[in-house]
């Protein structure tokens, strides 16, 4: 049987600030610091970096369905070049979830994350409501 390959992005103890700082593009570094902060008030936990990009709160253990366990994060994002992903533990699960995005505002989906292009494009509320979804428990 074929070994799977190893996760590359993992937590990591690089500087979240010094990283979200580090952007260039001033919009895109206000809205990440924003996101930042609205992610660390609701989850009442500092963020980490995953890789070289990527902010994650709420360490947890997802196990595949063919009993793969991973470690990940239950919310984060990543500033990108042509724009921020968001991602939730819940993605693609429920009529809940579903229903939240819908009424996020100007978004992309992407396989498991959503895609903006500002903050100022999404309604901050169902952000938070989506953070907090995130946060719940589920058993799949």
């Amino acid at each position: 049987m074929a070994k799977l390959a190893e996760i590359k992005t993992k937590e990591n103890e690089a500087s979240v600030m010094e990283y979200l700082n580090s952007l260039e593009d001033e919009q895109k570094k206000e809205d990440s610091i924003a996101i930042y902060n609205l992610m660390l008030q609701i989850t009442k936990e500092e963020g980490k970096m995953w890789g070289d990009s990527i902010i994650g709160f709420k360490k947890y253990v997802v196990v595949s369905p063919s009993k793969r366990s991973v470690e990940w994060f239950k919310v984060g994002f990543a500033p990108r070049k042509n724009n921020i992903s968001l991602y939730f533990s819940m993605m693609m699960y429920g009529d809940e979830a579903q229903s939240l995005i819908d009424q996020l505002g100007k978004v992309k989906l992407g396989k498991g994350c959503v895609y903006i292009k500002k903050l100022s494009d999404i309604n901050i509320d169902i952000l938070s409501q989506l953070i907090l979804l995130s946060l719940k428990e589920y058993s799949f």
